[in-house]
């Protein structure tokens, strides 16, 4: 025999909100890695001109998502099984394990918040620096540095389908590549700036992550509360 009338009801909620835990463990897992290999971002993080790379701050973010979910599916498992066992000693530890979860999202949204912009603003610093060193180098007699600065430059263009840092630039840009200056705008011949294609690409994909992380974060605060009462259930049942 095992605990009776509502802490009954409240060990078999408990196990569904586990298992809806240890799937959304298993999606924020799949989300991260597809920000990690999503071909757009892939394209542009991975970028390097004269050993200057692309910032990583977006990818810093996506591996420790990535640790998360693997902990959350771990750490439901655990939920599950100290449900439906009954045991006090899986649940204490599935609680302590949610305690810090929780701990750590918390501070992970709060640094989150205070610099939701620092990656957006990274790589427009990066693309603002190639795009200037491309302007550079065409006035140089140098074909491979020009090459090389204009390949780094295209990819970004060809990736977020844009063309210069403003509407101003933009225009400049493609009436270079009509005069046979440079060969740097994508084939499309789009006259979005990229600075506000970067700001998009990164901003979306934040607010995704953060919607995830809240969804995750209230199931947590109801996991820990059933998680408490059917301990306390198990400890005062008279069958124990």
């Amino acid at each position: 025999m095992g605990v009776e009338g509502c802490t009954k009801c409240i060990k078999y909620l408990l196990f569904l909100l586990n298992f809806i835990f240890w799937l959304a463990g298993g999606v924020i897992l799949g989300v991260a890695l597809w920000l990690r290999h999503d071909p757009k971002t892939s394209n542009l993080l991975e970028l390097e001109l004269d050993g200057a790379h692309a910032p990583s701050t977006f990818y810093i973010s996506v591996h420790i998502l990535i640790a998360v979910g693997a902990v959350m599916m771990v750490v439901g498992f655990l939920g599950c099984y100290g449900a439906i066992q009954e045991s006090q000693c899986l649940l204490g530890t599935f609680f302590a394990c949610l305690v810090i979860l929780f701990a750590c999202e918390v501070a992970a949204g709060i640094w989150g918040f205070m610099h939701k912009d620092t990656v957006s603003k990274e790589m427009i610093n990066y693309y603002d620096s190639v795009y200037e060193k491309v302007l550079s180098e065409t006035l140089t007699t140098d074909p491979n540095k020009r090459q090389a600065a204009a390949t780094v430059l295209k990819v970004f263009h060809e990736t977020l389908s844009c063309c210069g840092k403003g509407s101003m630039t933009s225009i400049l840009t493609q009436l270079s590549d009509k005069f046979g200056l440079t060969d740097i705008c994508p084939t499309s011949g789009t006259s979005v700036d990229c600075h506000r294609r970067i700001d998009e690409l990164f901003t979306d994909k934040i607010y995704l992550i953060g919607i995830a992380a809240l969804v995750v974060a209230i199931i947590m605060i109801f996991e820990m509360i059933f998680s408490m009462v059917l301990c306390c259930g198990i400890r005062n049942s008279p069958v124990y």
